[in-house]
């Protein structure tokens, strides 16, 4: 149900629908499969619970699930992966092959662009072999010696999983405080080592979800979870050496979050709180340690802002009076409204994403039309300057520029046929230079492809974009298959992304579609609203108007279109197939948020109390009858469903591993079909995203691309 980035060979039923020699392939194929049976699928055990819900009893057969420490539940998730293994073991080849063709297109020993932080030049690279890219600084220069800070190989030859939290270097740069999690439940410890000698000091504590160092190069500030609702909570003060860790502050609000963090000029520390709909920040001197936090703005409701710090001003990014934010300054001494002074004006078809502050220039990180804007604004002259791009669809970021002094502004840019490339910006030339740009091995060439943006109509008259890429030669004849992607939730929009192991898809004949569906930010913060709470169904609704869209324009038909989606991605998926099942011909559901009225009605379960103003608060009987109206696994019924390949981990911990496993065993009990239904759970460590080094995830990448493809016929 959280933010995430992601995407049977036709043995038990045949699928005739591919062109030319391939569909006799594909026929002949199916023909011999039919004469070795597929094993009968694992079958959970029916278990009757009960719970009253608003005057109703409402049956959960398969609650259960829920009980990791249940021997059976293993057991039951263990045969459900032998059964995804029996019946993908025709595949595997072919599963194999995209893995190594894949790899083929990576400089797997690489460098990243160095970043200067004072004196010294921070870098990580990467080693063939080794999954884990390893973290180095040379002061000076880049021909000077380097200094290995981390090596997260040398943690994963004792654990299946390394994931990297924090990673905040002190202001003298002598001392690193970082964050590990060896489990996947994004359950990360501190440590601190002392970059002069190598050692790593005693001070640490568990579950770290935020850190920074005042400017005294030895106090830091660090934010905690809570045990059982992982809610960052708690914030705590301590200096090094000692073994106190004061606590300073403690949000009781369960719709509030907490986290630290230190301006670029690193003057300021601020505290965040936030929900979903209400902010509120305190601010403590970076070079006063010992003094307390003051608030900034009390939180009013649905008032969002988001403070930075420039030469004894405050800038305040705030949607007061500006639904799409505008920025706004007031002096240290009296940051209240009525000190407020207009930096940057609100406007109707523009969001204001993000202001980057530096000595001599600001940065405007804006959204419109489902593509983001840099806008630099030079301080001495006043003159607001937009960095040019070269292409219609493409995403552009700030990269990492950490100096306040900087004369230059490091961005990334790329687009769906552009690998992903560092600029740097003169913001005295107005020129941009190039860095670097991800190499593709193996001769791509971005001439032999199309990517472009469409304009499909929902059914209550508004524009949805969408961004597709193809390779030259694609045929709209309505027989051409197609991977349409959506997410559509949180306020996070899909960017238009390079994506090399994509490629494996575009050069078999597939195009590559994301729907940038209402409930993300992608045409402003009303875009945002008309996808949540009780108006979350326009999610669905435009996914399913898309494809409808794809298939009537011809890009694809029914029967070659498949889809994905991951986490509250996945639930977009489990929706749109109840809705309606005959319009997609394959799905994969990435650690899918399907159990939604299990999940939101629990709320001693992570993260769900501070998303009731997501999806709504089912307590309220107005909020839980529409929401159930959209629950995927409280919707499933007797008929016929796509094939579907269902992947999650058993420590995910943004959505729990019973969601998927129960969804799974639901639908075998109702489908009607013949098409594979198959679970697939990553059982040893790992998280939300899968595993955590770069192989790993490729092969199970290559896996579910594999499993897709087959399923439009293509399995070479």
């Amino acid at each position: 149900m959280k933010p995430t980035t992601l995407p049977v060979p036709p043995m038990i039923r045949i699928r005739p629908r591919v062109i030319g020699l391939g569909a006799a392939l594909v026929l002949v194929a199916g023909l011999l499969a039919q004469t070795q049976p597929a094993p009968p699928p694992p079958v959970a055990p029916a278990k009757e619970h009960r719970e009253a819900r608003h005057g109703a009893t409402v049956m959960d057969n398969y609650y259960w699930l829920r009980e990791k420490s249940n021997p059976e539940v293993i057991k039951y998730l263990e045969a459900e992966n032998a059964y995804t293994a029996s019946l993908t073991k025709d595949l595997q080849p072919f599963a194999d092959a995209l893995y190594k063709e894949m790899l083929g297109r990576i400089k797997q020993t690489d460098l990243s662009v160095p970043v200067r932080r004072g004196s010294y030049l921070y870098y990580s690279r990467t080693v063939e072999g080794q999954q884990y890219p390893i973290q180095c600084r040379r002061k000076g220069s880049m021909d000077a010696p380097e200094e290995v800070l981390l090596n997260l190989n040398d943690l994963a030859k004792t654990h299946k999983f390394v994931g990297l939290g924090g990673f905040r270097v002190s202001d003298d740069q002598n001392l690193l405080a970082y964050t590990t999690d060896f489990t996947g439940f994004r359950q990360y410890s501190l440590q601190v080592k002392d970059l002069r000698t190598g050692t790593t000091l005693p001070d640490t504590i568990d579950r770290v979800t935020s850190v920074e160092w005042a400017a005294d190069n030895k106090t830091l500030f660090l934010v905690t979870e809570d045990a059982v609702t992982k809610r960052s909570d708690q914030l705590w003060r301590h200096v090094l050496g000692s073994a106190k860790f004061e606590p300073l502050y403690q949000e009781k609000d369960d719709l509030y979050e907490i986290e630290i963090a230190k301006t670029r000029d690193k003057q300021v520390l601020f505290l965040g709180i936030e929900s979903t709909d209400t902010t509120e920040f305190r601010y403590l001197r970076a070079d006063r340690p010992q003094d307390s936090f003051r608030v900034m703005l009390p939180r009013e409701k649905k008032h969002r802002y988001y403070p930075d710090h420039r030469e004894g001003l405050f800038y305040i990014r705030t949607n007061k009076d500006a639904k799409n934010f505008r920025v706004v300054t007031a002096p240290e001494n009296d940051p209240s409204p009525k000190s407020w002074k207009v930096f940057l004006a609100h406007r109707d078809d523009v969001r204001l994403q993000d202001i980057d502050l530096f000595q001599d220039f600001a940065v405007a990180v804006e959204k419109s039309q489902a593509v983001n804007f840099l806008r630099i604004h030079d301080f001495k002259t006043g003159a607001w300057t937009a960095i040019p791009f070269p292409e219609p669809v493409y995403s552009a970021f700030p990269g990492e520029t950490p100096d306040f002094e900087s004369k230059t502004f490091r961005y990334s840019y790329q687009s769906l046929i552009t690998p992903s490339s560092v600029f740097d910006y003169d913001t005295q030339t107005g020129k941009s230079k190039l860095l670097k740009q991800q190499e593709v091995l193996g001769g791509y060439d971005p001439t032999q492809y199309v990517s472009e943006r469409l304009w499909a109509t929902a059914r209550d008259g508004v524009k949805v974009p969408l961004s597709i890429v193809y390779k030259k030669g694609f045929q709209h004849n309505g027989k051409g298959p197609l991977f349409l992607y959506g997410y559509g939730s949180y306020g996070i929009g899909t960017p238009a992304t390079f994506s090399s192991a994509r490629l494996s898809l575009l050069d078999r004949g597939m195009a590559y579609a994301i729907a940038h569906i209402r409930g993300g930010d992608e045409m402003g913060e009303q875009w945002r609203e008309d996808g949540m709470l009780m108006k979350k169904k326009n999610t669905f609704f435009d996914f399913i108007d898309s494809a409808e869209y794809l298939i009537q324009e011809k890009w694809t038909s029914k029967d070659r279109l498949v889809i994905e989606g991951g986490s509250a991605g996945g639930l977009l998926m489990g929706a749109v197939v109840n809705m309606r099942p005959d319009l997609f011909h394959a799905v994969h559901a990435a650690v899918p948020f399907v159990d939604v009225m299990n999940t939101m009605m629990d709320a001693s379960l992570p993260l769900t109390t501070g998303e009731y103003l997501e999806w709504g608060n089912p307590n309220e009987k107005a909020a839980y009858d529409y929401m159930k109206t959209y629950s995927p696994y409280d919707n499933l019924e007797k008929r016929a469903y796509p094939a579907m390949l269902v992947t999650t981990s058993l420590n995910d911990s943004q959505v729990m591993y019973w969601e998927p496993a129960k969804y799974v065993a639901r639908l075998r009990t109702l489908k009607t079909d013949q098409n594979p239904l198959l679970l697939k759970i990553k059982m040893d460590p790992a998280g939300h995203g899968g595993a955590s080094g770069r192989y790993d995830r490729l092969k199970d990448q290559a896996f579910e691309y594999g499993w897709l493809l087959s399923q439009v016929g293509i399995t070479r």
